[in-house]
């Protein structure tokens, strides 16, 4: 009896990998599983993860690691099982992640990309045209700018909900499973702040955290950049960008703010690159200074609580992950959201003057 629950439960686990498999090989079937498929599953697990008050995902990996490394002694010692069962044992648990983890939220890297799902033509980046944008940015950003002191969470919530379902059609990214999605703090949240990591989407159960130390400026747009993961996006640049679409949009000046603040230093790190020193230093004088002087503060702040060994480690990791999952770019596909922020300002360019003809 013993003996067959484990041939079905080894068939099961055959089974699921090799749908994984083929999933990440088929691109038809990737878009499948986005489309139609993840919606169902991020309905149920997240309404099942909301009623639970605290990080579900961090305690189920911190516990899954701590056993992964314990059971071997363990069985070792007290059930006196064999090394080479007491590896397939962890081999055959880590292999039941990997499958929970793709499929629960990890096929949706085997998606179509931004412009494919929207039809917005790609945009060549050059320093013309980003000139253009650049100019364009420093203006809102400006304008934009108000002292954000405290954060309203509700507001936030409300607010990134509301856009989402409104931007959904016309932007390519999913509706919220639920009007009440409250993200959760990471509960290891001094350890995250020495990686540098300021959010996470907790895949095992559709839910998604935020790091306790964010700044009042920072949580806007890395709320409605969680909630983009949440929603199926993988990219990280596309959730830059759709933080900025979200929050950009809203009446409430804090959340506006923090929307075109968040790639304040994805904008200057290519313009570091792209322009002359001269035509840089130009750019960073147009700034107001109190932006400029919140930009020193916000990094000071978060390089304080920074270690650069963990992070480094952290940074190496993250970026071998992204790059096995469709993600060549790695570390770097942050800062690619300029480039799909110039695109769809070249296409909303274009889309209204065709309008207006």
């Amino acid at each position: 009896m013993k003996k067959r629950k484990r041939t079905i439960r080894y068939i099961i686990l055959g089974s699921l990998l090799l749908l994984v498999w083929l999933t990440q090989m088929l691109p038809f079937m990737g878009e499948i599983y986005a489309r139609t498929i993840y919606p169902v599953i991020s309905y149920c697990l997240s309404f099942f993860s909301r009623w639970i008050p605290f990080a579900l995902g961090d305690l189920f990996i911190f516990l899954s690691i701590i056993g992964v490394i314990a059971y071997p002694f363990y069985a070792r010692l007290h059930k006196k099982l064999r090394w080479k069962k007491i590896l397939l044992n962890d081999g055959e648990y880590l292999l039941w992640i990997y499958v929970w983890f793709y499929l629960s939220w990890g096929l949706n890297y085997f998606q179509k990309n931004f412009y494919q799902r929207t039809e917005i033509p790609y945009t060549e980046y050059n320093k013309e045209n980003f000139q253009t944008f650049v100019n364009e940015y420093i203006d809102l950003l400006n304008h934009s700018y108000t002292p954000v002191t405290s954060i309203n969470e509700k507001l936030v919530r409300e607010e990134s909900i509301r856009l989402y379902h409104q931007l959904s059609d016309s932007l390519g990214v999913h509706r919220p499973p639920h009007n009440y999605l409250k993200a959760k703090t990471m509960l290891f949240t001094p350890f995250i702040s020495m990686v540098g990591v300021t959010g996470s989407m907790g895949p095992f159960f559709c839910e998604f955290t935020l790091n306790g130390d964010l700044l009042p400026v920072n949580y806007p747009a890395t709320y409605a950049h969680e909630l983009a993961h949440l929603l199926g996006i993988t990219s990280e640049a596309e959730a830059n960008f759709y933080a900025y679409q979200i929050c950009t949009r809203s009446q409430a000046m804090g959340i506006r703010f923090s929307g075109y603040f968040s790639v304040l230093g994805h904008v200057l790190g290519n313009a570091y690159r792209l322009l002359p020193e001269e035509e840089y230093t130009q750019l960073l004088e147009r700034i107001r200074p109190e932006i400029i002087e919140l930009a020193k503060e916000n990094q000071a702040y978060w390089t304080a609580k920074y270690s650069p060994v963990v992070g480094a480690v952290q940074d190496w990791i993250y970026d071998l992950y992204l790059k096995g999952n469709k993600i060549e770019s790695g570390r770097k596909n942050y800062s690619e959201v300029v480039g799909l922020l110039i695109s769809y300002r070249e296409w909303k360019k274009k889309h209204y003057l065709h309008l207006k003809e």
